[in-house]
């Protein structure tokens, strides 16, 4: 984009995989007097999948028929590309200012893991927008996704969705760019001091270090709807804790078959996108062998949030195993559409 729109709202983007603490740093962020956050708004998700930087492989319309249209609407056009990127600009400033209510002093955070990987369309709507990039040990993410949705089947969890595979490339290839500037995190370094990460953010995003802010969970602390994301973890704790950063490891010592799984995950990414986003092949493992990780991690309970998602995995798991399943999930989904039609 030639130009950058300076009317819209300052934006803060989080780039990170899923459960690898974005949540928590959203909610960091937001207690910050001049910061304001809230749900995953998935805005420039869907925008980036419109046919003309990338397409979708499925869509209630033809998909490739739109993305031709669209190229040649778009060629046609006094600045081509440029006009395409400020068109999208506007679109996400109008519902952003919407968001912040004209507020444009204050900070706007947008928490949508899924845009790590899309960032090469965002940072080309937005390349005055702040980045920051929260990195976790790769063997966290993937124990956490697997207890939190599939009762701890890591085998499971790989197969509904091979999470380090989409997410560590697309990081490391964002924190290997110098198009747009950013500030790089690492999940065990901001539990373990928050208040010296929390301040270094601070002088990233140009606002004053407030020490309160590290309390996102205190007392009075306003927060902004519900929406996506973790909201259990996270409100365990009224800051962020340490106490369970290597739970992981105690897995899977107690668990070898585990541990032989997630190797095989992670000897098949590349050695340097490892080591850019902070995790090393050579020392990947060191946590195995701290004395601390002698005990199998506690089983994650189960609540409301973690249920929902179980019973959307297994349905979409009953729907694409069974033909039975599928045509009745397909009838049904025709009976409500009638249902619920306006006349």
């Amino acid at each position: 984009m030639s130009e950058s729109p300076n009317s819209g709202p300052r934006l803060i983007f989080i780039f990170g995989a899923q459960r690898s603490g974005t949540t928590m740093l959203e909610r960091m962020l937001s207690s910050h007097s001049m910061v304001k956050g809230g749900p995953e708004p998935h805005l420039l998700t869907p925008l980036a999948h419109t046919g003309y930087w990338r397409n979708v492989t499925k869509a209630h319309y033809d998909h490739i028929v739109a993305a031709l249209g669209q190229r040649a609407f778009i060629e046609s056009l006094p600045s081509q590309a440029d006009d395409y990127w400020r068109a999208c600009r506007s679109y996400c400033d109008t519902l952003y200012c919407a968001f912040m209510n004209g507020d444009m002093e204050t900070l706007c955070v947008d928490k949508t893991p899924e845009y790590s990987t899309i960032w090469p369309f965002i940072t080309q709507v937005y390349p005055d927008a702040k980045y920051i990039v929260l990195t976790r040990h790769p063997a966290a993410i993937v124990s956490s996704f697997a207890n939190s949705f599939f009762d701890g089947d890591y085998a499971l969890a790989h197969e509904h969705e091979p999470i380090l595979a989409r997410y560590i490339p697309a990081l490391a290839a964002f924190l290997g760019q110098e198009q747009v500037s950013f500030l790089h995190v690492r999940y065990e370094d901001l539990v373990t001091d928050p208040a010296l990460w929390m301040e270094r953010i601070c002088d990233y995003l140009e606002v004053p270090f407030e020490q309160e802010a590290i309390e996102y969970g205190r007392p009075g602390q306003a927060r902004t709807g519900g929406g996506l994301g973790d909201p259990i973890n996270v409100a365990k704790h009224s800051r962020p804790s340490e106490s369970g950063m290597h739970n992981w490891a105690a897995e899977l010592k107690a668990e070898p078959h585990k541990l032989e799984l997630l190797r095989s995950l992670i000897n098949q990414l590349d050695p340097k996108d490892l080591e850019i986003v902070g995790y090393p092949v050579d020392s990947i493992w060191d946590p195995l062998e701290e004395e601390g990780c002698r005990v199998k991690a506690a089983r994650v309970k189960m609540n409301g949030y973690r249920l929902q998602r179980k019973l959307i995995v297994r349905g979409r798991q009953l729907t694409q195993r069974s033909p039975t399943v599928r045509n009745a999930v397909s009838w049904l989904r025709v009976s409500c559409d009638v249902l619920l039609r306006e006349y």
